[in-house]
């Protein structure tokens, strides 16, 4: 199996994190979001290295087939991961690609490592610039419910996952954007990650951030969020996003949840290919942040 190895950097060990490839020509790097794996990716990966993409996809530290250190899961860790990946695989002019979480590791790279080694950037559902609510940040998630998310995880992490797929698909009763089986391979893809690494990371993406970063963002980004989004709400994350980054184009997909990777997976997989393959797109903003 294709792994890079990561010397801890609290302690002697190896971290191993696994990723998968398909495709060559340009590179484009996918992470995945929380609590999944690069296995959410599957319908990206099985179209767009038909269009003379290299793509790589990895599993997050503590999640998919990915080594599980009882270290720390912090976005300075997992955006030292992503650069350990482009440099160990020789990366350059490189799309990042990031789902959700992934959108964190995205901006974290990019406000410890700069922009030299990426040609562009995609959001997609993501969690940036900040979601907890906070005294500068008021239109937030309330701290409440994170903490909830993280009692239920250890008190349950199977019937956790379970109900929190139907919000993740935007399945109800009335709604059934995915079957069944869908959600039993959800399930399944979820309980492959630890129980530390699925706390610890609730905590990173609620509780970090990002506004800072942006300010590093030079290159062309696009934004992808759906506005009936109920795990990352587009008024706290999308929207806000757009607005630091107001030369990027932003696409809203009308009454898509939080899994659009899923549910809007020929749009997203449309869209994708026609950010990613337009020549000459120069970023035009020179303005601060």
């Amino acid at each position: 199996m294709p792994y890079i190895k990561i010397k801890s950097a609290d302690s002697n060990s190896t971290v191993r994190i696994f990723y998968q490839e398909y495709g060559t020509g340009k590179p484009v790097i996918f992470i995945h979001g929380w609590p999944l794996n690069h296995e959410m990716w599957e319908y990206q990966l099985n179209e767009l290295p038909k269009h003379n993409l290299r793509c790589i996809a990895y599993d997050r530290r503590g999640f998919g087939k990915s080594d599980r250190p009882w270290g720390k899961y912090d976005y300075d860790t997992l955006a030292d991961d992503l650069n350990e990946l482009l440099t160990q695989l020789d990366l350059t002019e490189v799309v990042l690609v990031g789902f959700s979480m992934g959108g964190g590791e995205i901006a974290r790279y990019i406000g410890k490592y700069g922009t030299e080694k990426i040609e562009k950037i995609v959001f997609i559902s993501s969690v940036t610039p900040y979601m907890l609510q906070t005294t500068d940040n008021e239109v937030g998630v309330e701290k409440e419910i994170f903490d909830g998310m993280v009692e239920k995880i250890a008190a349950d992490r199977p019937a956790f996952l379970t109900d929190f797929a139907k919000h993740f698909y935007g399945v109800t009763m009335l709604s059934q954007p995915v079957s069944k089986d869908l959600l039993k391979w959800n399930q399944m893809v979820c309980l492959t990650s630890s129980a530390k690494a699925t706390m610890e990371c609730v905590r990173s993406f609620s509780e970090t951030d990002f506004r800072n970063d942006f300010k590093k963002i030079n290159v062309p980004v696009l934004i992808i969020h759906g506005d009936a989004d109920q795990t990352v709400p587009i008024e706290v994350s999308g929207n806000k996003t757009a607005a630091l980054l107001p030369d990027a184009e932003y696409i809203i997909y009308e009454d898509a949840p939080h899994g659009l990777f899923i549910t809007e997976k020929e749009r997203l997989n449309s869209d994708l290919l026609q950010f990613i393959t337009v020549e000459n797109f120069v970023f035009q903003s020179d303005s601060e942040l």
